[in-house]
């Protein structure tokens, strides 16, 4: 028998960078001259916002996504930090709210104004005051709304929660002093259950945010980490860093044993950082060089050899920085699966670029577009604070589409407009009374009187929420209510999967009915 290589399927492989063109680009944008190794842009559906340079203090643009070309060189700044900006993040639950950090040790919050900005804005929402040196990193809990997290210069981790009246909070929720030295990058997991960081003392650490316990540990002598990064639901850790012969590497472990990495892979002899990214909802890794105008992109599999090498996007133009668009703000109908924007400090441009899977239909690609993480939270502040993780409430990315898989952050929801016949009546049962609607309607059948002399029969069986006395009977504890308002919630996002599938295949259908007439009236 002659062997075969082996042969891999992917809807990815033809993966091509698209650069935007010079009227879509972002022009005469001062770029910051510091040799901090982070993002220093962050972009969210609405605004793009990139650190500055600004005499006598840190400052900000904030862009509208937009208004692309030259950008006046009076353009307001968001300007009220003593130190320069190190990191900023968009809050991500409100497209209006962004976090930056400085060397003056503070954290500082910002209310964007949804028109354009006319004036500088110099008063910060909040002000976060307990780090003794610069604050280098930033980042907010990908499903707890209002929950920060920042990593300073003196060594530790402190989570922040915003839920709060007071202008200057000088008091963290937690505090993590692990770290014995200055903490180069840290992540989440889907659900913010964990958190990893890489530090300059060559460890990785894996901490339960909530309790602040170290789960995992890792100090490999042939791997120089910079960079750390959790793969989705993978259960898998990335990171980017340095080999013993400093050539430049990335690792790939197993989160629940970090003893020894599943995957060891060296790029190039090249000394810029590497800047990874990670999309969970088609299984892509994004590897952004720092001093060249490269970006490697990978698919991550559960089988070996887990890093599937797929393309590499060339570019003779080096960035320093790069920011990344939620999928919530990817143009669906060119089929673009992520959007990085690029720094080009050398002249002064900020160059968005698509990846796009070539595809011909222009319909709406449903098996690259799965459900993604949305504007709603999972939970409040205080549910996070108690010990309670959920995972990140999604979305479907089709036009007109809304959230379907919710667990909302107010009890009251509005009552869907889609729901089945019998579901109607069970909701007109609980305010309009049983005779009204046999008064409403003209001369019925007799399976609509059979319909009404069950629906009475179960309404004095059952309570208004549709739930049996006797079965379950009402919750006696607040334990207890929480757990049946949880219960309650799964049924509702189950249902509305259903529905929204149901509406994937009507519409579906519709579209073959139509591609059939179309090619009826052509012959």
């Amino acid at each position: 028998m002659s062997w075969h290589p082996q042969y891999r399927s992917s809807k990815f492989r033809h993966v091509y960078g698209k650069p935007a063109s010079k009227e879509k680009c972002y022009d005469c944008v001062p770029i910051t001259r510091s040799v901090h190794d982070n993002h220093f842009c962050a972009v969210n559906p609405h605004f793009i916002a990139v650190v500055t340079e600004c005499a006598g203090g840190g400052a900000f643009l904030v862009i509208p996504v937009h208004q692309t070309g030259k950008l006046d060189p009076h353009y307001p700044r968001v300007c009220g930090h003593k130190g320069n900006v190190l990191d900023i993040k968009w809050n991500p639950f409100n497209d209006f709210v962004i976090a930056s950090c400085s060397e003056d040790a503070t954290v500082k919050i910002w209310d964007i104004p949804k028109h354009l900005l006319t004036r500088n804005i110099t008063n910060a929402k909040k002000e976060l005051l307990g780090h003794a040196r610069r604050v280098g990193l930033i980042e907010w809990h990908p499903t707890a709304n209002n929950i920060l997290f920042s990593c300073g210069y003196d060594y530790k981790i402190m989570i922040w929660s915003l839920d709060t009246k007071e202008t200057v909070i000088q008091n963290p929720v937690k505090i993590f002093d692990s770290h014995k030295d200055v903490i180069l990058s840290m992540s989440f997991n889907m659900d913010g259950s964990l958190l990893a960081t890489a530090c300059r003392d060559r460890k990785i650490r894996i901490f339960e945010p909530q309790t602040g316990t170290v789960v995992q540990e890792a100090s490999f002598k042939s791997h120089r980490v910079n960079k750390v990064l959790f793969l989705g639901n993978m259960k898998k850790l990335l990171s980017t860093g340095t080999s013993r012969w400093n050539n430049r590497q990335i690792v790939l472990w197993d989160q629940g044993d970090l003893s020894v990495p599943l995957l060891e892979e060296d790029l190039d002899g090249s000394s810029g950082l590497l800047f990874p990214f990670y999309d969970s909802d088609t299984n892509m890794l994004y590897v952004v060089s720092k001093g060249d105008g490269n970006i490697r992109y990978y698919e991550i599999s559960m089988e070996k050899p887990y890093l599937n090498f797929l393309m590499e996007y060339r570019s003779h133009i080096p960035q320093k920085g790069i920011g990344a668009m939620p999928k919530r703000g990817l143009d669906v109908s060119a089929c673009e699966i992520f959007r990085f924007y690029k720094l080009i400090p050398t002249k002064s441009l900020i160059e968005p670029v698509s990846m796009i899977v070539p595809r011909r239909s222009e319909s709406y690609q449903e098996d690259i577009y799965p459900m993604t993480a949305g504007t709603q939270p999972a939970l409040t502040s205080q549910e996070w604070l108690n010990g309670i993780n959920k995972g990140p409430v999604l979305v479907s990315l089709r036009p007109g589409s809304g959230i379907v898989n919710s667990l909302p952050q107010f009890p009251e929801q509005k009552p869907s407009q889609k729901t089945t016949e019998s579901n109607w009546y069970q909701n007109q049962e609980e305010w309009m009374p049983l005779e009204k609607i046999q008064k409403q309607s003209s001369v019925p059948d007799r399976k609509s009187q059979k319909k009404m002399e069950r629906l009475q029969d179960d309404s004095q069986m059952r309570l208004s929420n549709g739930f049996d006395v006797f079965e379950c009977p009402p919750p006696k504890t607040e334990n207890e209510l929480l757990q049946m308002f949880y219960r309650q919630q799964e049924e509702i996002r189950r249902l509305r999967e259903v529905v929204s599938q149901r509406d994937v295949q009507i519409k579906q259908l519709e579209l073959e009915i139509k591609n059939c007439h179309m090619d009826a009236g052509r012959y």
